[in-house]
């Protein structure tokens, strides 16, 4: 192996910048031509000749086969950027990646022209290179796929809390209309929910609607008394409604029960006791001709 590896490659980039930034760039564009309606050519010169100002003085301070290293952790962040950025406007992992494996075929010719004369530097050479670029073309595909599943988790939180409203019946009543199933990570978005409604309208009842639950088993049954117990904790009292007969009946077999908690068959009977509580009461009017 040689022992000069460090400085050769930042020497032979720093010396064929222009030709191998316009290769690389070429190489781009062929591999992203349906995707050209994400990032311009201009931007992708912009970020190309920005990690080669970056790439060159990593290379000859840092290891070329350890990117842990310090020297190499501008690069990394550099990457980081692109790869978040790209992952945030539509690209693939692949066509991510593509943006350091591009770069493999303009440098090797270099390294080609370069060092031809001599057949085992050249072939160090190159398996150096092929290494790095390798390591960070994974880097990017590592930082890309965080990146989605972060945009993932995150969209699935404002989904549930979109399908998760808190409406205000009357002044001090509130209800929450539940929509499926009532796993953990929903059960905790509920709770918030409503915690954070509860402080912001003074309210001192507030109704769990479970008619479009479609089943309601232990796990379901206990999430429901978590939040009830958070409300109480807040001074609002809870009255969960829409229990439908099938799902009563399954209730009773599994044994699952709500304990102290009103329940009521439907919103309106829970809108009437809640009415009731909070010492209202609706009248009806005979209109006169």
């Amino acid at each position: 192996m040689i022992i000069d590896n460090i400085s050769r490659i930042a020497d032979i980039i720093t010396r064929h910048q222009e030709s191998i930034l316009n290769d690389w760039l070429h190489e781009q564009l062929v591999a992203l031509s349906a995707r050209q309606d994400l990032i311009s050519e201009s931007n992708l010169r912009l970020q190309s000749t920005e990690l080669l100002s970056l790439f060159v003085p990593a290379c000859n301070t840092g290891s070329l086969s350890d990117i842990t290293q310090p020297e190499w952790a501008f690069v990394l962040d550099f990457l980081n950027k692109i790869s978040s950025s790209r992952a945030i406007l539509g690209f693939s992992p692949s066509e991510t990646a593509t943006f350091i494996f591009s770069l493999k075929q303009p440098l090797f010719d270099c390294l080609r022209q370069e060092l031809n004369s001599d057949a085992e530097v050249l072939v160090d050479e190159l398996w150096i290179a092929t290494v790095l670029l390798d390591k960070l073309g994974l880097y990017t595909t590592e930082v890309f796929q965080k990146s989605r599943e972060e945009i993932i988790r995150r969209q699935q939180r404002d989904m549930l809390e979109l399908s998760t409203p808190v409406v205000k019946l009357w002044d001090g009543i509130l209800a929450v209309p539940l929509i499926g199933t009532l796993d953990s990570i929903r059960t905790q978005v509920v709770m918030e929910t409503l915690l954070q409604s509860i402080v912001d309208t003074g309210s001192h009842i507030a109704i769990l609607d479970i008619t479009g639950v479609p089943i309601v088993d232990t796990m379901i049954a206990q999430n429901l008394l978590k939040t009830v117990a958070a409300a109480r904790l807040m001074g609002s009292e809870c009255i969960i409604c829409g229990i439908r007969p099938q799902i009563a009946q399954t209730m009773v077999h599994l044994g699952v029960a709500f304990g102290d908690v009103v329940t009521k068959a439907t919103l309106s009977d829970a809108l009437a006791y809640a009415f009731r509580r909070i010492n209202r009461a609706v009248i009806q009017q005979v209109a006169h001709d």
